[in-house]
């Protein structure tokens, strides 16, 4: 389907007077690095153990139920008033990733995240496993530990320009654990048509990436490691630190369906951008290789 000519807002990440942003993003990094290792703590028999919230593909452990508690202590006692939107409100996932956490693939993080009036405004996102941390605020910038560059011997933002066109692209794409249905099937299909030879009319990314963990893939578009992320399924707590630091990293998160470049985080469904000179065509490109409109979500409402 042909994507929609929609030029996007010019808007700009809200902030709260009354939040002193650098102090909740230190306290927010001193939280995930001790939710960090209870993680690595975990016996691998509570890591095997998993139990189905709906059916195979959707787990949940006890170290998940382990970490939010910690979490949410924590939160209780320092921010105690912070409460439902439009108030200031925390938005955590204690493991993003627990099939990964499961499997003992490092790839997972504990995602902490702040939002008002729906809009996120800081993050941390920690990978105990690697030790990756990013963390951002609004107005703030992104940030990552020096250990990370050091590893990389690279500033994390030193990334390759941003390509023109799809075929220039590595994409991140989940399939997330609902597996029939519209859904699943405008996946598979958008994944083929991503994936097509031109001369049998698809788009030939480089590659698409699945990887199992949103806050992590938010992150990785951040830093260049992958262009554009294509997401339906997942929650705010997925989405809600991960998309602070892409923003902050010069990146932006629009409608996984085509035509709404402004969405609220708790919208279920996302398309991310790394910064960079032709975001926007290269959305509409994208876009226009969407087969089918997802239904996760419903109508997004700002």
């Amino acid at each position: 389907m042909d994507a929609p000519q929609v030029e996007p807002p010019t808007s700009e990440q809200p902030q709260d007077a009354t939040v002193d942003l650098d102090k909740v993003l230190a306290w927010m990094v001193e939280v995930a690095r001790t939710a960090g290792a209870v993680i690595l703590g975990a016996p691998r028999a509570t890591a095997g153990s998993p139990a189905s919230k709906t059916h195979s593909a959707d787990l949940v452990t006890e170290t998940d139920r382990a970490v939010e508690k910690l979490v949410r202590e924590q939160l209780m006692l320092r921010y105690p008033t912070f409460e439902l939107t439009p108030s200031p409100t925390f938005i955590v996932d204690p493991i993003d990733g627990t099939t990964n956490f499961i499997h003992t693939y490092p790839y997972a993080c504990v995602s902490i995240g702040l939002a008002i009036s729906r809009t996120p405004v800081a993050g941390v996102v920690y990978n105990p496993y690697t030790q990756h941390l990013f963390s951002a605020a609004t107005n703030r910038g992104a940030a990552n530990p020096l250990a990370l560059r050091r590893h990389y011997r690279r500033d994390w933002m030193d990334a390759p320009p941003l390509p023109q066109r799809l075929d220039g692209c590595l994409v991140i794409a989940e399939w997330g654990n609902e597996r029939t249905g519209n859904d699943y099937d405008v996946k598979v299909a958008t994944f083929r048509r991503l994936c097509a030879d031109k001369r049998d009319g698809g788009a030939m990314v480089h590659s698409i990436r699945s990887v199992g963990a949103a806050a992590l893939n938010l992150c990785a578009v951040a830093a260049g490691w992958a262009d554009l992320y294509w997401e339906a399924g997942a929650w705010a707590w997925d989405f809600c630190a991960g998309w602070v630091v892409l923003w902050e990293a010069g990146g932006r998160v629009v409608d996984a369906n085509p035509g709404r470049w402004e969405i609220p985080v708790d919208g279920r469904r996302c398309l991310a951008v790394r910064g960079g000179e032709g975001w926007r065509p290269l959305v509409l490109e994208f876009w226009g290789c969407i087969e089918g409109r997802l239904e996760v979500g419903g109508d997004v409402i700002l």
